[in-house]
């Protein structure tokens, strides 16, 4: 089941931790939406949401391996934000499964928890690299 799987561990001291490295979480969670997209019933709404799901959730992953091989700071603070907001479309989707669909909503409700966190962690980068972080 995707809830005992979205705990991810670190290898240090404390395995019981969730693992502060956004790029591991957002890998990990796309290959956990592509488990439950592939539990979606076949049909064509489902193909459809479930298509834009998983494109907006490994989208996340994506745009952060591509800031690493930016070109400039500009472009590296670009990736983020366009990472973020592939995590803020990716919301989406799920709410509209979760709404829609009442057999996957706990797993749904599971997937967004973690969306929000790795949310979370991407504008606190964003601000951050901007600058714009108060303490």
């Amino acid at each position: 089941m995707i809830s005992q799987n979205l705990n991810v561990k670190t290898q240090n001291y404390n395995s019981n931790l969730k693992s502060n490295d956004v790029k591991i979480r957002s890998y990990k969670f796309s290959l956990y939406t592509i488990q439950f997209v592939n539990k979606l019933p076949n049909k064509r709404a489902f193909w459809s949401i479930g298509d834009q799901l998983l494109r907006a959730a490994t989208s996340i992953g994506a745009n952060l391996i591509e800031a690493k091989a930016s070109s400039s700071r500009r472009d590296f603070i670009k990736f983020y934000e366009i990472a973020l907001k592939s995590a803020n479309e990716a919301a989406y989707w799920l709410c509209l499964l979760r709404d829609s669909y009442s057999e996957l909503r706990s797993e749904c409700e599971i997937l967004l928890k973690e969306l929000q966190e790795i949310s979370n962690m991407l504008g606190s980068s964003v601000l951050t690299l901007k600058g714009k972080k108060k303490f």
